[in-house]
């Protein structure tokens, strides 16, 4: 590989790193186990109940998003949304 090539290849990743930044939930001391199914359904509920009560531009209801969409599995994210539009949601999400 010449120099040239690996400098562009070198600007390539750099751009993708700066484009997309991975990370994941902080730790949360409420669910303190590894099984973090109860972390997934109280953010669920949690970022429902802020957009409800603030609106979907509350920069803090973000944080709820990003942390369900990052704990739970999309099927149980399908599965939920079905039923809160179907009105069987198995909590109140209620402000």
């Amino acid at each position: 590989m010449s120099d040239s090539e690996s400098e562009n290849s070198e600007l390539r990743i750099s751009d993708l790193r700066s484009k997309y930044v991975l990370k994941t939930v902080p730790f949360d001391a409420r669910f303190p186990n590894q099984n973090q199914t109860r972390n997934c359904f109280q953010n669920y509920t949690d970022y429902f109940k802020c957009i409800k009560a603030k609106g979907e531009d509350y920069p803090p209801c973000q944080q709820f998003l990003q942390a369900y969409r990052s704990l739970c599995p999309n099927s149980w994210q399908e599965k939920w949304d079905s039923q809160r539009e179907s009105g069987t949601f198995p909590a109140s999400l209620e402000p």
